[in-house]
């Protein structure tokens, strides 16, 4: 049996018969060659399914960091991931994306597609080298433009896309993998305040259908509304983490931020929100 068994068939996504697996980064730490400090140190995250988990905290804090070190691409010098009870170097490529689909900061094409050929790429993890789609696949990556909200560009080009639209498809590439848990690494950058609120609002729907959502962003603001945990990093250690009232604190914002701010009340859901103040760069350091 293969080590994606231990959680389930994790091609069949948040409808597969049991629970999604959790995704857990334990003590984690890491250095970037050459670097004089290390990137993160010793930084425990634990997504739960069923909710948004969001990593949050200033530039240069460890957020994508995280991101790299689960595609691979860096190496933890201590630490480990695990995807459910499978540590992450115990799965092949293949199984890690039926179980997992990263949406990364960044991502170029190389080739230009239409949309709808570039959203079938996620169902290729599914599927043999010349199997074609079939009709649950089909189906598949019309929902999955469907819910990013990009039916309407699906004969597009991916080259003709702004910058919020390439956002949105490539969140409809990754729904359209079906896995379990979904990783987005600032997956609102370049959208406007209406598909914002749009993508917040899918990724509370994906949780509450059963996935394992983890969100890194700088969006404290939604965040707060929206994620059951947050943590947030500082020069890559855990600063806080908790529930939105327990990490959205003037005290410790303005630390970690350098920035002075008030933290008030969200009218609508009594969220707290936070209100950076003016003139704050006279007193900041660096």
């Amino acid at each position: 049996m293969s080590a994606a068994a231990s959680f389930g068939r994790a091609a069949g996504g948040a409808s597969s018969a049991g629970t999604p697996p959790s995704l857990r980064f334990e003590s984690v730490a890491l250095t970037y060659p050459r670097a004089a400090t290390p990137a993160l140190r010793g930084v425990t995250v634990h997504a739960a399914p069923g909710c948004v988990t969001a990593v949050v905290g200033p530039n240069g804090s460890g957020k994508s960091t995280l991101v790299r070190a689960l595609l691979r691409r860096v190496a933890l010098s201590a630490g480990e991931i695990r995807v459910g009870d499978v540590a992450l170097p115990a799965l092949a490529a293949r199984e890690f994306a039926r179980a997992v689909a990263v949406v990364p900061q960044r991502e170029e094409v190389q080739m230009p597609l239409p949309v709808r050929e570039f959203v079938a790429l996620g169902r290729h993890v599914h599927l043999g080298a010349f199997t074609p789609l079939g009709a649950h696949d089909l189906a598949t990556i019309e929902q999955s433009l469907d819910r990013a909200g990009m039916v309407h560009l699906a004969d597009r080009r991916t080259d003709t896309l702004s910058g919020g639209e390439w956002q949105r498809v490539r969140i409809a590439r990754a729904l359209a993998q079906e896995a379990p848990v979904l990783v987005l690494d600032e997956p609102t950058t370049f959208l406007d305040i209406a598909h914002e609120m749009a993508v917040f609002e899918l990724l509370d729907a994906l949780a509450a259908e059963g996935r394992t959502v983890l969100l890194v962003s700088h969006q404290l603001n939604l965040v707060a509304r929206f994620a059951s945990h947050i943590v947030l990093l500082h020069a890559g250690e855990v600063a806080a983490s908790g529930t939105a009232n327990e990490v959205m604190r003037g005290d410790v914002l303005e630390r970690v931020y350098e920035w002075p701010l008030v933290v008030t009340r969200d009218p609508a859901v009594g969220a707290p929100a936070l209100l950076p103040l003016r003139g704050g760069s006279r007193g900041r350091r660096g």
